[in-house]
């Protein structure tokens, strides 16, 4: 219990950027040896416990794997933070690393929840479908040489809209007991040699979007045709599905909350 006069704990709400390449993806991981690896949320709870003087717990709404990027992660913490909130971006963006950007940072009701409180999050995936080599974008795109279709990409997407059980799309040992989720939007667009692949749900099972993305990629080459989803839909059978891709062309785009 808190003296009186003690100033009291409040929830904070980070929104933040980073490029994933040098990262081990968002959720912090101890090694055997006790060291950790260079997780997101390991450098900036290590920021915000030299700005705050305090141990401080971040917990992030997407824990995004090794290598996958994000425009708009969404964090929550509890501290008793002296800087004030106006100012906690700016001073905390002076204390995470290159690789990291610090959007917006503000108090939060004490019953926000970054997890829970998620309604929707986008996902875009994007690749260099062209036989040149994406040389300065290699660590932000998937290069794919052969031609794709956008147009049976975008056929086989619209299948994904709605509730279904995402079983067959989602990666072995997920952990979740339930598998049933909502796709708002998954679309394919092209522009020039790029070719983004956007899914817009109200959450996603592990590997989930890049396992989409690899389905789509397959009926867009030709290989296999738009009703391939319908077939995983109804099969949950995760070998139905086309294959992984890559983690260096997935980025969080946003994630909305009531």
């Amino acid at each position: 219990m808190n003296q009186v006069g003690e100033p009291q704990a409040q929830r904070y709400k980070l929104t933040i950027a980073y490029d994933g390449a040098a990262f081990h993806g968002w959720q912090r991981q101890t090694q055997p040896d006790g060291n950790d690896l260079r997780t997101v949320q390991q450098v900036i709870e290590q920021a915000l416990m030299r700005l705050c003087g305090q141990p401080i717990h971040l917990v992030g709404a997407s824990r995004t794997d090794a290598g996958v990027h994000a425009k708009g992660q969404v964090a929550h913490f509890d501290a008793v933070c002296r800087v004030p909130s106006e100012n906690l971006a700016h001073a905390l963006r002076s204390r995470v690393p290159k690789d990291v950007d610090i959007i917006d940072a503000a108090i939060a009701p004490g019953s926000f929840h970054a997890i829970r409180d998620a309604r929707r999050k986008q996902y875009r995936y994007t690749i260099h479908n062209s036989r040149h080599r994406p040389l300065w974008l290699r660590h932000r795109v998937m290069h794919f040489w052969e031609p794709l279709d956008a147009a049976l990409m975008n056929d086989a997407g619209a299948r994904l809209v709605g509730t279904h059980d995402f079983e067959g799309f989602a990666a072995a040992g997920h952990g979740r007991n339930n598998t049933v989720r909502t796709i708002f939007d998954c679309h394919a667009e092209r522009n020039g040699d790029a070719v983004t692949i956007v899914v817009e749900g109200d959450g996603f099972l592990w590997n989930m979007v890049r396992i989409i993305g690899g389905t789509l990629v397959e009926v867009g080459r030709g290989h296999l045709p738009p009703e391939v989803i319908d077939k995983v839909l109804a099969s949950c059978n995760r070998a139905d599905a086309g294959p992984t891709l890559p983690a260096e062309g997935l980025c969080l785009e946003w994630i909305q909350y009531d």
